[in-house]
């Protein structure tokens, strides 16, 4: 069963290679060794950097903010953070554009990228945060080190996997983004990619330019891996982290922090509200739009609970071979099921195209195609739920329901199955939103007289009817939301306020008079281990790419 994920996972890449081969080494040297690509690598990269650092300083921030200080609303500001995420960029780059004359180019592009993306480092520094144990950094106070101190010295280093798996899922969309770039005319490889194909006509030259995509992939997934290699000892994961946090008093600057977290959610949400709440009465005022609206609604939502049931599906060997038989093999599986996954949106539907007219034309113009593309996409972020839930399911655990007598099948249904569900419907829930968003694949793909709510709102704004599209990215925006709580919800950003789940941190950082009393952990937990990426409650892992609006 896995190898039939894996096949699923790489078919856009052998599509690529296929097909760039048999331009011959003269017509693909010809298309690489250029000015022009030189320039768009240098803009694609540029862009993915600067967006990744911004995105990990706002999100590293945010996370400790809301989940270790006495922020005011703070279970407000945790939700604000993660709403972005129901936000496509093709949206959101609308919003801002039809708002501010002149608002195009690479700054343009990162700014919007940034609003939309740093949630993904969020959930997952938030969900470290939540769960590291905090008895490092108590010894650390108990010492006299100064909160702040204590943060960069303790705290920062447990959080470094998280933080690299957040920096790569924002470099991986950032570099298969094709609505905000094409909007704001940034000239990226996916802008480029696509408009080879459809202006230009020259499928071959658009596959070629997108072989430089998998190899910025495989750099960033090398680059990744050694990171959480290096990290992994620092973050330990099991029930020894449940005890209370510390909070840090912000004192003067409790108000200016949450003055700028209000700010960051007004530019991130309350441009495109604002912008489509103008337009929205004139688009439903029209003759016949909310059958047509609420047809692609329902589209929508059967063809993205269609492709994330799929897509965990075929993640569960994966998932569960990668958690629990960690080695050479598992680790090359689940590498390999990332490499598709910085090429456009078109690339994919591309090679589904081709595979549904010469190898499973039954298939070609149905919405299993489509379903199929979505699993081909969105593989990793249901290889990391699983995995990431596995963990929280030893494999002892199965051992001993069989010891006792127990078949495969009920030790797994009753042991396994009540400690891994959480996470697998964080999972789906990730799946679903980054479904109802992907437009290129679905564009190319989508049965002939099916439309979705991506589809109509993208087809309404390419012939400047801004007020028709209106209801469609409003609609949009709020079935998306319910995930983006959902997975706030997951992270532990929205967990137990007071003195239910934190205490206050010492007024000064003077040390204690006296030794502090020690707390022996509770005979029945089990080990923590330090071997996994803190990953949160059921959080998945930050590993996987996003889909969304590419």
């Amino acid at each position: 069963m896995a190898g039939v994920a894996l096949l699923v996972a790489l078919l856009p890449l052998g599509y690529l290679m296929l097909r760039a081969g048999q331009a011959g080494g003269e017509r693909i040297a010809a298309e690489l060794l250029t000015a022009r690509v030189a320039r768009l690598a240098a803009l694609s990269v540029g862009l993915a950097a600067v967006v990744t650092a911004a995105c990990t300083v706002l999100g590293v921030a945010t996370a400790f903010l809301v989940t270790r200080t006495d922020l005011p609303a703070a279970r407000v500001f945790a939700v604000l953070a993660a709403l972005p995420l129901a936000v496509p960029t093709y949206i959101a780059a609308f919003a801002w554009m039809s708002s501010v004359d002149g608002f195009t180019g690479f700054w343009a592009s990162a700014l919007v990228l940034t609003l939309c993306c740093y949630p993904y480092t969020f959930l997952p520094v938030a969900a470290a945060l939540h769960r590291a144990d905090p008895a490092q950094e108590e010894v650390a106070r108990s010492l006299g080190r100064h909160p702040w101190r204590t943060f960069r010295s303790v705290t920062l280093p447990q959080l470094r996997p998280a933080i690299a798996g957040g920096a790569l899922l924002v470099a991986l969309y950032v570099l298969s983004d094709f609505g905000a770039v094409a909007l704001l005319r940034t000239d990226t490889f996916t802008r480029a990619v696509f408009t080879a194909f459809e202006l230009g006509f020259d499928r071959t030259g658009a596959l070629v330019l997108a072989t430089v995509l998998v190899v910025l992939t495989t750099v960033l997934l090398a680059a990744e891996s050694t990171t959480r290699r290096r990290g992994a000892r620092y973050s330990p994961v099991g029930a020894g982290a449940r005890r209370p946090h510390t909070r840090v008093p912000l004192g003067r600057w409790r108000w200016p922090a949450a003055a700028l977290l209000a700010g960051v959610s007004a530019l991130a949400l309350g441009v495109p509200a604002l912008n489509l709440s103008r337009r929205l009465a004139a688009g439903v005022s029209r003759p016949g739009s909310l059958a047509e609206i609420a047809t692609a609604a329902g589209n929508s939502l059967s063809v993205s609970a269609a492709g994330a049931a799929l897509t965990l599906l075929l993640a569960l060997p994966i998932g569960l071979l990668a958690a629990r038989a960690p080695g050479p093999v598992a680790s090359t599986v689940e590498r390999l099921s990332y490499l598709t996954h910085a090429l456009p949106g078109v690339v994919i539907g591309l090679s589904l195209v081709f595979f549904g007219v010469h190898v499973a034309y039954p298939l070609y113009q149905t919405r299993w195609l489509l379903t199929l593309a979505y699993a081909a996409l969105f593989l990793p972020l249901a290889v990391a739920a699983v995995g990431a839930a596995a963990t929280q399911a030893p494999p002892v655990l199965d051992d001993v329901a069989r010891s006792l007598g127990r078949s495969p099948l009920r030790a797994f249904a009753s042991v396994t199955a009540p400690l891994v569900a959480p996470g697998l419907a964080a999972g789906t829930a990730l799946v679903f939103l980054t479904c109802m968003k992907e437009l290129p694949a679905t564009l190319l793909l989508r049965p002939t007289g099916m439309d979705t709510l991506a589809t109509e709102l993208w087809t309404h704004t390419g012939v400047a009817a801004y007020a028709a599209a209106a209801p469609y990215a409003a609609l949009l925006v709020a079935l998306s939301a319910v995930p983006a709580w959902f997975l706030a919800a997951r992270s532990g950003a929205l967990g137990p306020r007071g003195a239910a789940g934190y205490h206050a941190a010492p007024p000064t950082s003077a040390p204690p008079t006296s030794a502090p009393p020690t707390s022996a952990p509770p005979t029945s937990a089990p080990p923590t281990s330090a071997s996994a990426a803190v990953t949160g409650d059921d959080l998945p892992a930050p590993t996987a790419r996003p889909g969304g609006a590419r």
